[in-house]
């Protein structure tokens, strides 16, 4: 195998809007309300392409197939749904791979040495907060872990990767809203020890280089009852000539990623 929404009023993600091209922010804020929008809902018109964005140094497959990916991390409760979708017509795609992995709330990831704030920590040999889920007939892949935390030059986010017959046709990037991350870090135990990120969504050059990496994707998220609830569409190009032709100039950033 190969290695492998311009933010909506509230009123549109409730009816399920999708917007996803290069060089758009999109998502839907909702902090606070108790209601997710129902982003798993059949949008109407087209559906856009989703950005393409570095995979960064970070990835592993550990070959687990699971939705509960959270092995025990301290940190507020995420429950994470995506729709894979074709773009263009909107059509659900069933069986297809999608893969995520992200920091946990001290900003270290799984599996790699040399992270934390002095580049001593190591983590090799766990393999938390990465998994594999299956899209079912709806394309719909959902997800238990916990927020993640922030580590030194970049906003919160989560990687994803979507394959489909053993290609790559996503690897991607998505975030979230600064003030739900700035709250979340200030209110709960797990992040206390490092309460304000150096990096938000404004500052962050992967987020804000959208027409060449992809960057702003944003999530949409409801707070309710302890947990978070974050929800995205996900228009693919099923023949991944998008993947192949953004690995040409993801390599360049890769390199200019470096250790992060």
């Amino acid at each position: 195998m190969t290695d492998h929404p311009v933010r909506l009023s509230r009123r549109q993600a409730l009816q399920g809007a999708f917007a996803g091209l290069a060089g758009t922010h999109a998502g839907q804020v909702l902090a606070g309300d108790a209601t997710p929008p129902p982003a798993v809902s059949s949008p109407p018109g087209l559906c856009l392409l989703a950005p393409q964005a570095v995979e960064g140094p970070y990835y592993f497959d550990p070959k687990l197939v699971r939705a509960d990916i959270t092995d025990g991390r301290p940190g507020l409760p995420l429950d994470l749904e995506l729709r894979i979708l074709e773009s263009g017509p909107c059509t659900a795609i069933a069986n297809a791979r999608v893969d995520i992995w992200h920091a946990d709330a001290g900003g270290v990831y799984s599996g790699y040495a040399g992270q934390g704030d002095d580049g001593g920590t190591s983590t090799e040999g766990k393999s938390y907060l990465r998994g594999t889920q299956i899209t079912n007939e709806t394309g719909t892949v959902q997800f238990i872990t916990v927020y993640p935390g922030w580590y030194p030059g970049r906003t919160p986010h989560i990687h994803l990767k979507v394959y489909l017959d053993e290609k790559t046709v996503l690897i991607g990037q998505v975030y979230f809203p600064d003030d739900v991350s700035a709250r979340i870090y200030k209110a709960h135990e797990a992040y206390a020890m490092r309460p304000v990120a150096d990096t938000t969504n404004t500052s962050d050059f992967l987020f804000q280089h959208g027409q060449r990496d992809g960057g702003g994707i944003v999530l949409a998220v409801a707070e309710e009852n302890g947990r978070v609830r974050a929800t995205l569409l996900i228009g693919v190009d099923r023949s991944g000539n998008s993947a192949r032709r953004a690995e040409g100039w993801g390599g360049y950033f890769q390199r200019v990623l470096g250790s992060r």
